[in-house]
């Protein structure tokens, strides 16, 4: 009994000077005629006072006031201070949460954490969206559609990853650690069947959420401290000038493989994405400074100019396809099918080509980077530029491969 009068009315001096004490009593409520009282919490912080009502009815005759505890051997008491017990420690875990948060000390601040008014309490995925919100109202300024569509995925992962870990529908901020950051990779890598570059991808998505938690000091340490965000580099694999030829040379007998096979060689010849090319307009075709055809457009991707001359399989490849009802149609430069239905034919195409590389518009890109550009001697700058790379560095993977 010495160890809860001690517990419960515990008053020592904490962090900035101030006092905390809190204790147990009963009190007796208005209109209440039985001998029944209502046990109370007061919490006190620097002399000014709190209480809030346990709900439990107990007789005085049972309670020990010095001790603010019930009295006696049987199990409602036992149960009813063990009740005590847990609601005490929870006023600890309060004051933790305040100190931990920077946030003020007080009665009042207690006894809303205690009953969750605590309006301040942050969570990981209200931050998240607030994020992707305020990047969904900058795309086309300062961020690609890709970025956020990235950005969201990222925030549905971390979603069903806290479903998943902790069988909650969010987090507090301040329940993020390194446990959770080292948990949250390998589940992409193992639940989600993500690789390893990908799975980097969205820590790094989180990692900026996080540092936003940081900086407003909603977080007190960066939980990703001591983890590496460190992507392995992948092995470029681009078409050889004589897989080139031969995929050039090639006559299929369908002639919508031959359509995909025409859209492929384009990008070799261009260094067009998927994405860019499937959107490119016949307004993007225009007359240079030399007087020769070039292509004027913006990449999707990072939203970079993009100029590129049309060299003369590229020119070819247009000239076909002009009169394609698709093409006239919404103005633009070639029938591009669906992603899925174009890399399905593209494997087939391989396969009758007898090349034994995966084509996807990647290689294409990396085709026009390499064989088609840098090892003919075209600048590094200039293939830089043309593939719309915000910074050489980007590009300089492409040099790591060149022919």
């Amino acid at each position: 009994m010495a160890g809860n009068a001690i517990f419960n009315h515990l008053n020592v001096s904490v962090m900035l000077e101030k006092t905390f004490g809190l204790f147990f009593y009963l009190k007796h409520a208005k209109n209440q005629k039985d001998g029944l009282r209502y046990v109370y919490l007061r919490i006190t912080v620097d002399g000014k006072p709190v209480e809030m009502s346990t709900k439990q009815l107990w007789s005085p005759a049972r309670w020990n006031a010095d001790a603010g505890r019930a009295i006696g051997q049987k199990e409602d008491t036992r149960t009813l201070n063990a009740y005590l017990d847990m609601l005490s420690a929870k006023v600890f875990q309060a004051k933790k949460i305040l100190i931990e948060d920077d946030k003020e000390l007080s009665a009042e601040a207690l006894k809303n954490v205690l009953l969750g008014k605590s309006n301040e309490t942050r969570t990981i995925l209200e931050v998240f969206q607030r994020h992707n919100e305020q990047m969904e109202a900058l795309v086309g300024q300062e961020f690609a559609p890709l970025t956020l569509k990235r950005y969201k995925t990222a925030k549905e992962h971390t979603a069903s990853f806290i479903k998943w870990k902790y069988k909650k529908d969010d987090m507090a901020i301040r329940d993020l650690n390194y446990e959770f950051i080292t948990e949250f990779n390998f589940w992409l890598r193992s639940a989600r069947g993500c690789n390893h570059n990908s799975a980097i991808k969205y820590m790094s998505n989180l990692k900026k959420v996080v540092l936003i938690c940081v900086n407003n000091k909603w977080l007190k340490k960066d939980p990703f401290q001591g983890f590496k965000l460190t992507k392995k580099e992948v092995v470029k694999n681009p078409l050889s000038r004589d897989e080139l030829k031969r995929l050039t040379e090639k006559v299929f007998e369908v002639e919508r493989i031959n359509q995909v096979r025409d859209i492929f060689l384009f990008c070799c010849y261009t260094g067009l994405a998927y994405v860019d090319v499937k959107q490119l307009k016949t307004t993007d075709i225009v007359v240079g400074m030399d007087g020769e055809p070039w292509i004027d457009t913006t990449r999707q991707k990072t939203d970079a100019p993009t100029r590129i001359p049309l060299l003369d399989t590229a020119l070819e490849i247009i000239e076909k396809y002009k009169e394609h009802p698709q093409c006239c149609a919404a103005g633009v430069v070639l029938p591009v099918l669906s992603n899925q239905k174009m890399n399905a034919y593209l494997k087939e195409i391989a396969n009758l080509c007898g090349i034994w590389k995966t084509l996807t518009f990647h290689i294409a890109r990396h085709t026009f980077a390499t064989t088609v550009t840098l090892s003919n001697k075209v600048p590094i700058e200039t293939v830089s530029k043309m593939l719309g790379h915000r910074s050489l560095k980007q590009t300089m993977i492409y040099a790591k491969v060149r022919l």
